[in-house]
């Protein structure tokens, strides 16, 4: 059985994870037959925001034992996470992308990446295993990878120009689609930068898992 690296962020679209694209990303990794294996970084969060009404509030939360949440406490500190161990990566989106994994909210082009998640995702490619990247997180790729690389975050311009002058070459795409990059391996699709349904971001994230999966045979 296939096993499957899935890097969270925390829990929640404001200040972790997105919800709805972990899920589905979980969902359509065990419907292909193949195995999920969830990690998180054991460290405090950015920041913590309340999602009914989207205000920051004064809280200290832990990136690891939020992200739990989603995945039933079946998830492992991103430092203990090996290459060797895995056929392929996926990292679902939400903000917790970028504030947790990267501070790339903060700081654009000139972000820094977590640095487990860039040894992971560097050790993953070296071993010519697919990475599947969405949502906001597709952003970390050209500081991780260190080489130009085809992706999409969808059809945002102002972000795009940033991931361009990162050295990425960003491709626009719908929400039911994927970009891939064939030569690295690097599956992207924009989920929740342009879904409005479950539904909708659901269509791509489905085609990602099955592509990265394709490409780790």
């Amino acid at each position: 059985m296939k096993k499957v690296g899935v890097v969270l962020s925390g829990c929640g679209v404001c200040d972790g994870s997105e919800i709805h694209e972990a899920v589905i990303t979980l969902l359509a990794i065990a419907r292909a037959g193949a195995e999920a294996v969830c990690f998180a970084p054991d460290k405090p969060q950015a920041e913590v925001i309340n999602h009914l009404t989207n205000d920051k509030v004064n809280e200290c939360r832990n990136v690891l034992v939020e992200a739990a949440r989603i995945t039933r406490g079946a998830i492992t500190p991103l430092a203990k996470a090996e290459a060797d161990e895995l056929d392929a990566l996926i990292v679902p989106g939400g903000f917790g992308a970028a504030k947790n994994l990267s501070n790339f909210a903060l700081e654009g082009a000139g972000c820094l990446v977590d640095s487990e998640l860039r040894r992971l995702t560097r050790d993953i490619h070296a071993q010519g295993k697919p990475i599947g990247f969405m949502c906001i997180a597709p952003a970390m790729l050209p500081k991780i990878l260190d080489m130009p690389v085809r992706l999409t975050i969808g059809t945002d311009i102002d972000i795009a120009e940033i991931l361009e002058e990162m050295g990425a070459e960003h491709i626009p795409c719908p929400v039911n689609d994927i970009v891939v990059d064939e030569e690295h391996k690097v599956v992207t699709t924009p989920a929740y930068m342009l879904a409005t349904r479950i539904d909708e971001a659901a269509s791509g994230i489905e085609k990602l898992v099955a592509r990265v999966l394709d490409l780790s045979a």
